[in-house]
């Protein structure tokens, strides 16, 4: 398992590297002219108004227009399911052509998935922005290709801190004299912070990052349970959750959605967030700031740490044969248009330069610049490795125990460790 980090060279690959998204050109295996492919794609939306179905229809039909040959049928799942469902259809033998989904390495593992020099031409490929093309790739393979990304930032409710007359905080006793000022008056979560399962792993990592923790040791192997994370979670167990900071929901029983919401009711100081809750925030009148998440005591107010970055993966399987169709729909998806529309309904980051820097791709506005300056210098979850969908659950259903009243912080660490091990050894 390698670690993977943005360091200087990648910001330098993705601040010059403006290629054009070239066609693939790679039809020597006969197709391209004809047949119909399956995409089993995560529904982003979360009411009819903002399916991703009207997206696909659109890209689909006018796809199948300049490629009269070949259809695209498009299954839309909930991220709850589309994991287990995905996985399902493989081992029945009824692997879709392409999917969109959360992770990838798995079935690279198994052989599964057609590499990208398979499907791209040379230039199409080194189009995504390279630690994303990192992340993506396995040993110097990229399988899973980037579709959309997002970093994470503290965002801070402007008008309550102003009532509690604080200021964005810059490590974290900073941040605990914010979190107790704001509960002084009377607000409701002073430091949200969602452990409950459905993504606790990004929350957990956030912070043991801003303690020079995180996954993965220097060498890429899982260090857990290492020293800096588990003095991380006796922190925020004895600063924020003893002293009441961090609201009425025990963290295990928190999950996202549920924080986010609280934080567009008005009734959260701080959290950390992503693009698309700073953008429906503003839509509700809230003024949101965002900062770089506070770094430990330990590590100093002029330090920094990478963010957490995320991403969605494209995947294409080797089972139906239909490579060049493949190619072919892929050129097409990623064109500037089609990703930053994508993007923009969702106030996510597209995984091109191209998209993100040129007019054909619209540009970004000046908060999701932000985010984009923070994915230069973030680190994803070790996607590529094959044990990271096990590991990953481990961590969401387990982390929250770490900050409970009777909870052992190294010992919950070290029991999610040892699960990750056995994993890392199963495969």
């Amino acid at each position: 398992m390698r670690r993977r980090i943005f360091g200087a060279a990648a910001t330098t690959v993705v601040l010059g590297l403006l290629i054009p998204l070239a066609g693939c050109g790679l039809s020597d295996d006969g197709g391209g002219d004809g047949g119909t492919l399956r995409l089993v794609a995560a529904e982003y939306g979360d009411t009819p108004a903002t399916s991703s179905r009207a997206f696909w229809d659109k890209v689909t039909e006018d796809f199948t227009a300049a490629n009269p040959g070949i259809k695209v049928e498009v299954q839309l799942l909930p991220w709850t399911d589309i994991d287990r469902e995905v996985s399902r259809m493989v081992k029945a033998g009824k692997a879709p052509d392409l999917a969109l989904m959360g992770g990838y390495s798995d079935f690279a593992a198994q052989g599964k998935l057609y590499s990208a020099d398979e499907l791209l031409s040379v230039t199409a490929e080194a189009n995504f922005l390279q630690p994303l093309a990192e992340a993506g790739s396995v040993g110097n393979t990229l399988y899973g290709l980037p579709f959309v990304a997002s970093s994470r930032l503290l965002f801070y409710n402007e008008a309550l801190f102003t009532k509690a007359g604080v200021t964005a905080p810059k490590t974290w006793s900073d941040l605990k004299t914010a979190a107790k000022a704001l509960k002084d008056k009377g607000v409701k979560y002073p430091f949200a912070l969602p452990l409950g399962p459905e993504e606790a792993h990004a929350e957990a990592m956030i912070w043991e990052l801003s303690n020079g923790g995180g996954y993965a040791d220097s060498s890429g192997n899982y260090s857990l349970a290492s020293d800096q994370n588990v003095e991380t979670w006796q922190w925020v167990k004895d600063n924020l959750v003893t002293p009441g900071l961090v609201g009425p929901t025990p963290p295990a029983q928190l999950n996202r959605a549920d924080a986010f919401a609280a934080f567009l009711r008005g009734e959260v100081g701080m959290l950390n967030g992503y693009p698309s809750l700073a953008h429906e925030a503003r839509g509700k009148g809230i003024t949101v700031g965002t900062v770089d998440m506070p770094v430990s005591n330990t590590l100093g107010a002029g330090e920094s740490t990478p963010a957490v970055g995320v991403a969605d993966w494209m995947m294409a399987f080797k089972q139906n044969g239909n490579r060049a169709e493949i190619g072919t729909f892929l050129d097409f998806v990623y064109q500037d248009k089609n990703l930053s529309d994508f993007a923009g309904r969702y106030h996510l980051l597209p995984s091109t330069v191209s998209a993100s820097r040129t007019p054909a791709g619209g540009g970004l506005d000046t908060n999701d610049q932000l985010f984009l300056t923070a994915l230069r210098g973030a680190q994803l979850y070790p996607v590529n490795d094959p044990s990271w969908v096990k590991v990953s659950d481990t961590i969401k259903r387990n982390i929250g125990r770490a900050v409970e009243p009777a909870g052992d912080p190294k010992a919950v660490l070290d029991d999610i460790a040892a699960q990750a091990n056995a994993a890392v050894k199963k495969r």
